[in-house]
């Protein structure tokens, strides 16, 4: 199926919600050559390098298991999303992964509809299916978990239009988001449940449970183009098969219950974005993601080697989030999380780590003899596999969006400092950041430490929806040394 009249402003508006984003590594193609050294007015000027140093990240993914649903990404069909359940005795037993789901893991599901052609009136239904693999029930709780559209009309479904944020705003009293990606990450960093989702449900043996039903609709927007974010954190009590699907109903109710069953049994919708074969040569492309994945949280404790604590003259010093094949900024570090089943002509790993959360401590001591103030961000550096003995950054804005997303923060100085005295750590803060391609994004906030003082920052956020890998959190002295250009080379 195509959309011929729709597709010049479906692929604008794909990109500026990351929905492009098919891969990361096109970033990098994307980013204008470097200009002469003194470059005509309007011309882009050559990329900075900021040297310092880029160290890999501590810790490492967990062993939680995450229902990756994300190719197709334009759903143009109905059919089978994902599937865990057995393919055995079925009709299309390709189209089932077979892996059992105990215990605690997660689905991440982000798709996108742009309508049919032949009307401007009609919905796409999203349902999650789920039974148990034997024959008792299981119980299957909802820990944490958050939905939302792009677009809605209707105030009782949560939306989140891509609206244009400032590249670093404070939490205050109410959230700020831009885009399904952003709210739902902003949301679950929060532990937050959206009242669209049941709490829990009880699984009856031999039979399908239907868990939820949501509606991507189209009707009344202009371009006929909406999306949809889910993500669950899900725990039960006994191993359980789960499936996602997509059918074509009713505006404004479910499709028949016996819909889902009859979909379980057909065949998967189409998927699209052929991956690079891994190890292959040449251009890369790292398609979209659906499988299972090994990996939830990254936890670590970033410290200096063979202390306990991180030392302040370490500065200025970054270490990559959602590193990948080909984007490890020359830290030899890949983050992806490995998958454990996955479809053929899909991607063969969780190359953004799209839904993951990344909880780092930090005990930063300064051992010197003198105070320091030491400034903490979140950046988008130019994407690269090699060493350059720091980061490149952009000297001329680029369009590319590559994070638009939250990202807790606690430690940071308080600000001001009540009567001008010694400086303190706050407690949690929350900001909503927008980054674009080879951003040097403004700080966080500032660290201040007198001698032998001590701090402890934590750092946390979930991989939005809508960016593109990589990103660096860095720690960096409030005054910085001048810039250099930087070479050509990638």
């Amino acid at each position: 199926m195509s959309f011929p009249s729709l597709l010049p402003m479906r692929l604008r508006l794909l990109a500026a919600s990351g929905a492009l984003l098919l891969a990361p590594g096109l970033a990098a193609a994307a980013t204008p050559a470097p200009a002469p050294a003194q470059p005509p007015p309007g011309q882009p000027r050559e990329p900075i390098l900021r040297s310092q140093t880029v160290a890999p990240l501590p810790g490492g993914l967990d062993q939680v298991l995450m229902v990756n649903d994300n190719n197709p990404e334009l759903i143009t069909g109905p059919g089978i999303l994902l599937s865990t359940f057995p393919g055995q005795g079925r009709p299309v037993p390709e189209a089932h992964l077979d892996v059992a789901l105990a215990g605690r893991f997660d689905l991440f599901s982000h798709h996108v509809y742009a309508g049919k052609p032949e009307t401007v009136d009609s919905t796409l239904w999203l349902a999650v299916v789920a039974q148990p693999r034997g024959r008792q029930p299981v119980q299957l709780r909802l820990l944490e978990g958050s939905t939302s559209l792009s677009q809605s009309l209707d105030p009782a479904m949560a939306g989140a239009p891509f609206l244009p944020l400032p590249p670093l705003l404070a939490e205050g009293t109410s959230a700020a988001w831009a885009g399904p990606g952003s709210r739902v990450a902003t949301e679950l960093l929060k532990r937050q449940r959206s009242p669209e989702l049941a709490r829990s449900w009880t699984l009856a043996p031999d039979a399908l449970s239907t868990l939820m039903v949501l509606p991507l609709p189209v009707r009344g927007l202009d371009p006929l183009l909406n999306g949809r974010n889910l993500q669950l954190r899900l725990e039960s009590d006994g191993p359980v098969s789960l499936a996602t699907l997509a059918a074509f109903g009713p505006n404004d109710r479910p499709p028949a219950p016996e819909t889902w069953a009859a979909l379980l049994d057909g065949g998967l919708s189409p998927k699209e974005h052929e991956p690079t074969p891994r190890g292959a040569p040449g251009r890369m492309i790292y398609s979209r993601v659906s499988g299972v994945q090994v990996g939830s949280v990254w936890r670590g404790t970033i410290t200096s080697p063979g202390k306990s604590w991180l030392s302040a003259d370490a500065a200025p010093i970054s270490w990559p989030i959602a590193s990948l094949e080909r984007g490890r900024l020359g830290t030899e570090q890949v983050q992806t999380a490995e998958l454990k089943a996955f479809y053929p002509g899909t991607a063969w790993a969780a190359h953004g780590n799209y839904g993951v959360e990344y909880d780092l401590t930090i005990p930063l001591r300064n051992p010197g003899s003198q105070p320091v103030q030491l400034q903490l961000a979140l950046e988008s550096p130019i994407k690269t596999d090699a060493p350059l003995g720091g980061l490149r950054f952009n000297a001329t804005p680029v369009r590319s969006v590559m994070f638009r997303g939250p990202i807790e923060v606690a430690g940071l100085d308080v600000t001001p400092i009540p009567g001008g005295g010694p400086a303190r750590a706050s407690g949690r803060r929350r900001f909503h950041l927008v980054q674009r391609a080879g951003d040097q994004s403004p700080a966080l906030g500032t660290v201040t430490l007198a001698p032998g003082a001590s701090r402890n920052l934590r750092v946390r956020l979930i991989y939005p929806a809508d960016a593109t890998p990589p990103q660096v959190l860095s720690l960096l002295p409030v005054k910085q040394s001048a810039q250099q250009p930087a070479s050509s080379s990638p």
